[in-house]
């Protein structure tokens, strides 16, 4: 947790604005001082130009505009000390740092521009990251919980990773999920498994019948309406056009010491045991995909573990596997978090972060990774 007060990175980007503006304004000092020290045979104006095109690349029109002033000035000064301004290789120069100075603003409103367009974009993409991906609840039920979500980029900070949680009358239930693929598509993927699961979490009695529904929900975008119907009758696609998610979904029972999980073909959840043994959730019959269970028969597998008070149980997506460091070795995430057994949710998943993040180093993340600790409370 970031325990700066929020002025202080505003205050950072100042000075650096502030720092980046004097470099051209040096610049023009300098040069303008040593033309004039120069020997008649010695001409520096030339240079002047590296003032408003650096300017450029950091700043935006108003203030590379003044900067390319200044160096028109400083190139006018120079005239007038060492010739005359009617002479005729003065003026080519002056000439010649005006166009470019034209030239250089110009580029800096297009850049500013297109900047403007990103960063509403990027507005966009996490208002509907949040309305898809809503944060989930620091207590639900007899369960305190925590919740993250790492983009693989900075500027990107929506994919199709998913989670979501989901009160019945006697228990909790929880999903965490990867939509294969990125961007808009995997959203639209991510928001149709995470809306059935949110309108059948607590109406559906049975867990195989609440994966049973998801896979319905999920299953009919295996077929392809646009596809030419020369092959009538041709089941899903097949090959690279197949989508599908991985997930784990829970059934945690208020009153029982125990969990109920099933696997399409998510990696296993970490329990945290108090005696310090993270133990993985392996199910002896995990399920395919959703997407692809219709490829595939056999009825969906439940499998009971036991969670016990002051457990804690972490959920995560591949991408926490698929970190690798610089090495390319991947982050090996049993062996890690042995070390942080008796925190609660929220420090472990701040420990996982910074040291998922620490293990990346100079490298980035290759997916989007999310993470949802739960403990079981104590009974008063």
């Amino acid at each position: 947790m970031d325990l700066r007060p929020p002025s202080a990175p505003r205050q950072r980007s100042e000075r650096v604005r502030h720092a980046q503006l004097a470099v051209p304004v040096v610049l023009i000092a300098a040069v303008t001082v040593v033309d004039i020290l120069a020997p008649p045979e010695v001409h520096l104006g030339p240079f002047l130009v590296a003032a408003p095109a650096l300017t450029a690349s950091f700043r935006g029109p108003r203030i590379t505009a003044f900067v390319g002033l200044l160096a028109v000035i400083a190139q006018v000064v120079v005239s007038a000390v060492r010739t005359t301004l009617t002479d005729l290789n003065h003026t080519f120069q002056t000439i010649a740092l005006i166009m470019i100075s034209v030239f250089v603003t110009l580029f800096a409103y297009l850049r500013e521009e297109h900047e403007k367009e990103l960063v509403q974009l990027r507005s966009v993409a996490e208002t509907a990251q949040q309305v898809v991906l809503r944060p989930l609840r620091e207590r639900i039920g007899p369960l305190r919980v925590a919740s993250v979500y790492l983009a693989a980029a900075a500027e990107a900070r929506i994919g199709g990773d998913l989670y979501a949680a989901a009160r019945t009358a006697t228990s909790t239930r929880l999903i965490i999920g990867d939509v294969r693929g990125k961007g808009l598509d995997a959203v639209g993927e991510a928001a149709l498994v995470l809306g059935a699961f949110r309108a059948a979490a607590h109406q559906e009695a049975d867990l195989r019948r609440l994966v049973d529904y998801l896979e319905g929900a999920v299953a009919p975008d295996l077929y392809d309406s646009t596809a030419p119907d020369e092959d009538e009758g041709a089941g899903p696609r097949a090959g690279e056009d197949e989508g599908f998610t991985t997930a784990a979904v829970l059934d945690i029972p208020d009153d029982q010491p125990l969990l109920h999980l099933v696997s399409c073909g998510h990696p296993p959840p970490l329990l945290l045991l108090r005696d310090g043994r993270p133990v993985p959730l392996e199910v002896a019959q995990p399920s395919p995909p959703l997407g692809l269970a219709g490829l595939v028969d056999g009825p969906v597998a439940v499998q009971t573990f036991a969670f016990e008070e002051g457990d804690v149980l972490l959920l995560y997506t591949d991408g926490v596997l698929e970190a690798r460091d610089r090495a390319g070795d991947f982050y090996p995430l049993t062996e890690r978090v042995a070390a942080w057994t008796g925190l609660h949710p929220q420090a472990v998943l701040d420990r996982l972060c910074a040291d998922l993040l620490a293990h990346v180093v100079g490298s980035t993340l290759g997916d989007d990774a999310a993470m949802v600790a739960i403990e079981r409370l104590r009974r008063p």
